[in-house]
């Protein structure tokens, strides 16, 4: 009679990878925000580590997803805006490395590259990239429409009938209105994606150690939250938005009436109604995070886990009159960050950290917990260290993005203050972070600062100099000069 051995336990730590889209960094409950509900999330925080430092680098999707996947800084992987429709073709993406070390790997939810479905060393991919309008044209090759392709859709569709489609609820991918969800709450993507992270839970090769990453569209638009989490608030008094002595109000007279429009809202109720919305899809995530980690507890590998959630960029929710991401204030490039490491895996203390830290660093993170040697040529460090209460050393973080003349910005980071140069006006911001967090005082001509002005400027320039598109000229910084969202000559 044959025997039915149990499979031989794993040596190696599981990592579960949760991503939201979107999300603020000061959107959690145990950040001190004073409206947003995040229990679960409050719960994995006090059990791990805090990053309340966390930064993105490029903060819009492609970018920022490059950085985490490669390790590297966007002068490295030559995405330095956003723009749709770039093969992605890199040497030691995260899933790749995970696979080759003997891991399960499976991405479930957002993955947002090109060509669509590209595996980048997932063996499982169950996907839903939000609505994407580079995919919808009728001039690109069928099998890369997202009418094939997402995963989610043809869900959708054998539920709801063939006429059912992502932007059924009415809300525009990137605006600020919200209409409730209107059908059953299971159907809602958020929730697939939890569901369809249980089913690879539950069915994975249980003789090897997974790698996987449940990445959820929402808080991003559109604000579609089942009813029932919009409700939480919608009668509140909300915090309002940050305002500053250098906000350029008139832009948001000019343009607060376009539902995507990057100043925001003019309208009061309306905005409340976003802010709600945006919270709304928060709070919705938080409870799929908490089923995810109830799953991991129930089959007993929750302790043998390293579990990470973060975004990959912030929402500027109507702070300094401006909405959406790409910015280089608090709202759009400080992400959440939270760190939680089974204590089978390693005995660690709950506490904050404090250091600047950014996505390049996840990915040499999870390797030094997981035992699998780092990739040459990667620039972010493993913050494991950070857990036990070490010092994480880095002197600044530098971010970019090329967009339009308006937007388009360099910044340097530390932990305690801001410095950022638009590279298409010339304009300069400094913000003393450490006691001016919500950025309401530009200190650029503060006198008291120009040391530190000069110095962090300085480091920019240093940052730029080798650029192939010549921000710097005889040791100076330079307006105005044409921009690229890719690189052609990425530095080495």
């Amino acid at each position: 009679m044959a025997r039915l051995d149990m499979p031989q336990t794993p040596s190696r730590p599981n990592v579960m990878l949760i991503m939201c889209d979107q999300m603020r960094g000061d959107c959690l409950g145990v950040a001190g925000h004073p409206d947003v509900k995040t229990p679960n999330l409050d719960t994995l925080a006090c059990q791990g580590t805090l990053f309340d430092h966390a930064y993105s680098a490029c903060p819009t999707c492609i970018p920022a997803r490059v950085s985490l996947f490669t390790g590297q800084t966007p002068a490295h992987h030559g995405r330095v805006g956003y723009e749709d429709g770039v093969t992605w073709d890199f040497d030691n993406m995260m899933p790749q490395v995970f696979r080759d070390a003997g891991y399960q790997t499976a991405c479930l939810g957002k993955l947002h590259v090109h060509p669509p479905r590209l595996a980048c060393g997932f063996e499982t991919l169950r996907l839903h990239d939000g609505y994407l309008g580079c995919y919808q044209r009728n001039d690109i090759p069928h099998w890369m429409h997202q009418d094939v392709h997402d995963d989610y859709l043809h869900f959708l569709r054998d539920n709801l009938g063939e006429r059912a489609y992502l932007d059924s609820c009415g809300p525009d991918c990137n605006s600020w209105t919200y209409h409730p969800w209107m059908f059953e709450e299971r159907l809602h993507p958020t929730n697939w994606v939890t569901d369809e992270t249980l089913r690879f839970l539950e069915t994975r090769d249980r003789t090897r150690p997974f790698f996987a990453m449940a990445s959820y569209v929402r808080p991003h638009p559109p604000f579609d939250a089942p009813r029932s989490y919009y409700d939480m608030y919608a009668d509140k008094d909300l915090r309002e938005p940050a305002r500053g002595d250098w906000d350029v109000t008139e832009l948001l007279e000019r343009d607060g009436r376009l539902v995507a429009g990057i100043h925001g809202c003019i309208d009061p109720e309306l905005r409340h109604q976003a802010t709600a919305g945006y919270y709304a899809a928060i709070t919705h995530v938080d409870n799929q995070v908490g089923r995810l980690i109830n799953a991991l507890k129930r089959d007993g590998s929750l302790e043998d886990t390293v579990v990470i959630f973060l975004s990959d960029h912030g929402e500027m929710l109507f702070d300094h009159a401006s909405f959406r991401k790409l910015l280089p204030y608090e709202g759009a490039a400080h992400i959440p960050m939270i760190l939680r490491v089974g204590k089978h895996v390693r005995a660690t203390s709950t506490h904050r950290c404090s250091s600047t830290v950014e996505l390049m660093d996840v990915m040499p993170t999870l390797l030094d917990l997981a035992g699998v040697p780092t990739p040459r040529g990667i620039d972010g460090r493993s913050f494991a260290g950070c857990i036990d209460g070490k010092p994480f050393e880095r002197p600044y973080v530098h971010g970019e993005h090329a967009f339009t003349e308006e937007q388009s910005h360099h910044y340097i980071v530390t932990d305690s203050d801001k410095y950022i140069w638009f590279s298409q006006t010339g304009i300069e911001r400094y913000f003393d972070l450490a006691h001016d967090p919500f950025e309401t005082h530009d200190a650029i001509d503060d006198p008291s600062h120009q040391d530190r002005i000069n110095h962090l400027r300085n480091i920019l320039i240093r940052e730029l100099e080798p650029r192939e598109e010549g921000f710097v000229r005889n040791g100076r910084l330079v307006a105005g000069v044409a921009l690229k969202n890719v690189l052609e000559r990425p530095l080495d």
